[in-house]
């Protein structure tokens, strides 16, 4: 298997691309994004998506990868998405099946996997943690994914990774961690330190203030990614990754947000691992294609942990 077809489902869009595996250091081919709407109908979110990847050119009797938010249940192809705010109208859909219908050529199957998993993944084969046994991936964004990865396998139970292996499910100074380190979470720590005067700025807008020196961004940002470093401590002690590498939106801000998640991360105590290494991902927009890639690989050699 070389050009291997995959789908990354997000909030606000679908992206579809071919990558080819055969290369040293993958890369998305052909890339298809189109704008999606978490909010519509099952069948309307469906034709979307399978509108991407129709554009693509897939190989007929394709196994594809498809990268897709949780909650969802990966192995069988069927979204759980109840009063999370998003996706709701594919709450007990056969994603699977229904995709494989509308899908050009008929897959020969689809293998989904965590949209955090598939970062980390494809930054694991072609990326910032390329070489590493094993790596922390975290994504930031509209909320905080994670994936522990160990040999380039997901690790969602067991002592040594939080429930799931999904950090959003935390809590810090008594609160959900996405309550304090988020996009929302960002905007709103933002707006109650700057007063109403300062409008309602995203976080790329607070971002480029703190740049400038401007108090209220600065200390915002530095609140909430030491939280979050806080947070993620004790697990970096108990799993000991080799690197933590961080990739989605809020990652273009790289320069501002590591100082304070490396001071998070110190600030609690924890024996961390010798060398751990903190890195911004090298592969942005790419990992969650190229990891879905490699799962599709994964799923057509008959690995366990896939959908066939």
């Amino acid at each position: 298997m070389t050009a291997v077809p995959v789908l990354e489902i997000g909030g606000t869009h679908v992206t579809a691309a071919l990558v080819d595996l055969a290369r040293p250091r993958p890369r998305a081919a052909g890339t298809v994004r189109l704008p999606l709407d978490a909010h519509a109908g099952a069948a309307a979110l469906l034709d979307t998506v399978a509108t991407a990847g129709r554009r693509v050119g897939a190989p007929a009797g394709s196994v594809w990868g498809v990268a897709v938010p949780g909650p969802f249940d990966y192995p069988a192809g069927v979204g759980r998405f109840r009063d999370v705010g998003k996706f709701e109208s594919l709450n007990g859909v056969d994603v699977g099946a229904e995709l494989t219908a509308r899908l050009p050529a008929r897959p020969r199957a689809l293998a989904f996997l965590n949209d955090a998993d598939a970062f980390a993944l494809g930054e694991y084969h072609a990326g910032a943690a390329a070489g590493r046994r094993r790596a922390l991936g975290i994504t930031l964004g509209t909320g905080v994914g994670t994936s522990f990865l160990d040999a380039g396998a997901p690790v969602t139970e067991g002592p040594l990774v939080p429930p799931d292996g999904r950090a959003h499910l935390l809590s810090i100074d008594g609160r959900p961690l996405e309550d304090v380190v988020s996009r929302r979470a960002i905007r709103a720590r933002y707006a109650r330190l700057a007063g109403p005067r300062a409008g309602n700025p995203d976080v790329r807008e607070i971002a480029g203030l703190a740049r400038t020196g401007e108090a209220a961004a600065a200390a915002t940002l530095r609140h909430c990614f030491e939280a979050l470093g806080r947070a993620l401590a004790p697990w970096c002690a108990r799993f000991r990754p080799d690197v933590l590498v961080a990739g989605g939106s809020l990652t273009a801000s790289w320069d501002l947000i590591a100082p304070p998640l490396r001071a998070g991360l110190a600030a609690t105590g924890e024996s961390l691992p010798a060398g751990m290494e903190l890195r911004p991902a090298a592969q942005p927009h790419d990992a969650p294609l190229v990891g879905a890639a490699h799962w599709a690989e994964r799923s057509a050699a008959g690995r366990p942990g896939v959908r066939l």
